[in-house]
């Protein structure tokens, strides 16, 4: 089974690629061992979504290199 970690005790911080207009505002929480926080900052009391570290720090990497995001097709 696994283990959903806690998350009252989180930062969350508005992540660095939302535009910080009204209708795009994702939050992610750092200092997790083996996950990532990401939810949606406009519906606090929501679902967030856990991404795997390694997952994210790849998603992370293929934003950065251009292949995806709001120029790519």
């Amino acid at each position: 089974m696994t283990r959903v970690p806690e998350l009252v005790d989180v930062v969350w911080r508005k992540s660095s690629y939302s535009d910080g207009g009204a209708d795009n505002c994702v939050e992610v929480a750092d200092g997790l061992a083996t996950t990532v926080p990401v939810r949606d900052s406009k519906n606090p009391a929501g679902p967030v979504l856990l991404i795997p570290t390694g997952a994210w720090s790849a998603f992370i990497r293929t934003v950065k290199s251009g292949r995806i995001g709001p120029t790519s097709n």
